[in-house]
């Protein structure tokens, strides 16, 4: 018969089982987290974002996407740029002109007014209105452009009609709309304004 063991000897055996089974399981934990810090690593290389439902349950990720509507307009939610862009935010001062219970002419109407008055201006062109329909026209154009400059300035939320930045649309609203205005006033036969230099310069270009 073998020897017997004491209730003081320690269970060799049994210890070594329980810390092999115990390092298993510190193992396998280690490569769950590597796979879930490379997936989320993926998932920020390519733009992907994940969010979380109202019942608590994470949402689908969205591929390639690096901004997403926020309560003051596009956020981004990547530091990333996907190889292609599949979005573009909305320039400063893009949004309605008017709360978003308003028809749809009401939250668009800074749009609306400088693309009706420049509309009526063809028309008067087109119609040769009381003999001087191309200069009442250009001159109708010309004023649109620069009162959609000054909307964009002093008006926070233009719809449509901002374009660009603040500045680059008022410089090119601003300038376009000076110059039409200028060579209608300017406008061959009986000009209402003679400016000598200029028109000197016109000719020389058309000649």
């Amino acid at each position: 018969m073998g020897a017997a063991t004491s209730p003081d000897e320690p269970a060799t055996t049994g210890d070594v089982t329980v810390d092999a089974a115990a390092q298993d399981a510190r193992a396998a934990q280690v490569a769950e987290d590597a796979q879930a810090t490379d997936r989320t690593g993926a998932a920020g290389a390519t733009g992907e974002t994940a969010g979380t439902g109202e019942a608590g349950e994470p949402e689908p990720a969205a591929k390639g996407v690096v901004s997403a509507p926020g309560p003051e307009g596009p956020v981004r939610t990547t530091r990333r740029f996907p190889m292609f862009t599949r979005d573009t935010a909305r320039p400063e001062g893009g949004g309605r002109a008017a709360p978003g219970d308003a028809a749809a002419p009401v939250r668009q109407w800074p749009f609306l007014v400088v693309l009706g008055t420049t509309g009526l201006g063809l028309l008067l062109v087109a119609v040769d209105a009381f003999g001087i329909g191309f200069r009442l026209g250009t001159l109708l154009i010309g004023l649109a452009l620069i009162s959609g400059a000054v909307l964009r300035r002093f008006i926070p939320s233009v719809g449509m009609l901002a374009v660009r930045s603040r500045f680059t649309d008022m410089a090119t609203y601003g300038l376009l709309g000076f110059a039409i205005v200028l060579l209608a006033l300017m406008a061959q036969p009986d000009p209402w304004l003679e400016i000598p230099l200029l028109e000197s310069a016109v000719r020389f270009t058309v000649r």
